[in-house]
């Protein structure tokens, strides 16, 4: 009788191919370190000047960072930075959600580069209020724009600052500038407040409105169309063109309504579809004029110097903000108060008196 195999099952285990031997492990560690290994303000900066997009995110990150040590680095590189800024125009988009902010942002990117300028959008993602986290999805929402090689997309938490501009957008935009980025745009999440901030950092503020959204005079009310130098009556096409020409004839009636601008700038109102990438030449021209006549009158340097006093207490009151909470005394004082506040054992102004009398004696 013949001897029985004893492997009888189909599915046993054949041996496979033994696992080949590691020779290189030196250069596998060398490779490691070098990944681990981050590159001084110095190096940074001047990787930033000759157009390194890896180093101008890399700078950005360390602007966006709350840790101290990446503050002082960011620092640096911001002021190795300055000389080579100022030298860009930088635009405002804001519009309510669900405006096309994002579709109109491609197109009119496309057509910048296609005229040669080299575009750098920061687009602010709003973050959730009860998750705190951001989707961050502007690369993907502008598919064509990030595979362009002369775009740069940086999509940025809004975080607890007001209206959801970044608390660091000043600073990526001098960075941007200094990488080359003749063109910087400035996204909002669009939710009526973060205006005001946004007019504040930029030359032209364009502000994206709908047909039949109920909102022309809402628009009003708000103050929005007072800041604006143009308003782009977004998804002009198909059976919305008729709608879309109505409402630019309310919103030029609107417009009358307003004191001139210091600017001598009269704002205008334009059709265009982001989606069929119409209108978006006339955008253009319209900002482009803009730029023209308040360079010779004197507006654009002078709005220029009103940016920067302004973002000087802004970034007094941000570094004080920092200082103060960041502080080991008033960090367990903090807590403290909190406790007592939850416990109905003080109020809200007791405790922050209380907390600001301790700054004092810091």
């Amino acid at each position: 009788m013949a001897k029985k195999n004893k492997h009888t099952s189909a599915l046993h285990e054949k041996d496979g191919v033994s696992d080949p031997e590691i020779t290189n492990i030196s250069h596998i560690n060398k490779f490691k370190q070098k990944r681990k290994a981050q590159p001084n303000a110095q190096s940074l900066t001047q990787d930033i000047i000759s157009g390194d997009i890896t180093a101008l995110s890399r700078a950005i990150t360390l602007v966006e960072s709350t840790n101290p040590t990446h503050y002082k680095k960011a620092s640096e590189i911001i002021k190795q930075c300055l000389k080579y800024a100022n030298n860009s125009t930088r635009i405002g988009i804001t519009g309510v959600p669900g405006v096309g902010k994002s579709t109109f942002i491609e197109a009119f990117g496309e057509y910048l580069t296609s005229q040669g300028k080299k575009v750098a959008v920061l687009a602010v993602d709003p973050s959730s209020s009860v998750t705190k986290g951001s989707i961050l999805g502007d690369k993907t929402r502008m598919e064509a724009l990030v595979n362009n090689s002369n775009a740069f997309i940086r999509p940025s938490a809004s975080g607890n600052s007001l209206g959801g501009v970044a608390r660091k957008t000043r600073e990526a935009i001098i960075l941007c500038e200094a990488a080359g980025f003749d063109t910087i745009i400035i996204e909002t999440v669009g939710v009526g407040q973060s205006e005001t901030a946004v007019h504040s950092m930029v030359d032209f503020f364009l502000l994206l409105k709908l047909a039949r959204a109920g909102d022309e005079l809402q628009g009003i009310k708000r103050g929005i169309i007072e800041m604006a130098d143009a308003i782009a009556i977004n998804k002009a096409d198909g059976d919305n063109i008729k709608a879309a020409k109505l409402a630019k004839v309310e919103f030029n009636r609107a417009l009358h309504l307003y004191p001139e601008k210091t600017s001598g700038w009269t704002p205008k109102v334009t059709l265009c579809s982001a989606l069929q990438k119409e209108g978006i030449d006339s955008i253009w021209e319209i900002i482009s004029n803009y730029i023209a006549q308040t360079k010779t009158n004197g507006y654009f340097e002078h709005k220029r110097l009103e940016q920067h006093k302004f973002w000087l207490t802004q970034t007094i009151e941000e570094q004080l903000k920092q200082r103060f909470f960041n502080h080991e005394v008033i960090k367990k004082a903090l807590a403290t108060q909190l406790q007592l506040i939850e416990d109905n054992k003080t109020t809200p102004f007791a405790a922050a008196e209380y907390l600001l009398s301790l700054e004092k004696d810091l």
